[in-house]
């Protein structure tokens, strides 16, 4: 297995370390980006970890999300040997505009 980031879920992640970054310093940052290091550490043993994901079950593929640290997501599907993360979500947004963003 391997993981593959898509621009859109990096883009993503790293605008949330920045702003956790400015807000809360650099401490909190390394530990937000340090708790999505280990969550795929852990999906590449279980890529089935986490659930299909409620608001993109209408999806082509099925999308699955993990929940990081209680105010963030990580969107993903599995498929053939990949790991593929779509997006990282914010958990205080709306969820049907985020959403919205994968269901296109």
């Amino acid at each position: 297995m391997i993981i593959k980031w898509n621009p859109r879920a990096e883009t993503s992640l790293f605008d949330t370390a920045n702003y956790v970054r400015q807000e809360f310093g650099s401490k909190s940052s390394q530990k937000l980006l340090y708790a999505v290091y280990l969550t795929t550490d852990l999906l590449l043993d279980n890529p089935l970890l986490g659930p299909i994901e409620p608001y993109l079950e209408g999806a082509s593929v099925p999308y699955r999300s993990i929940v990081i640290k209680r105010l963030n997501k990580l969107i993903y599907w599995v498929h053939d040997d990949v790991i593929e993360i779509v997006d990282f979500w914010n958990n205080r947004k709306n969820p049907l505009t985020q959403a919205g963003r994968l269901m296109k």
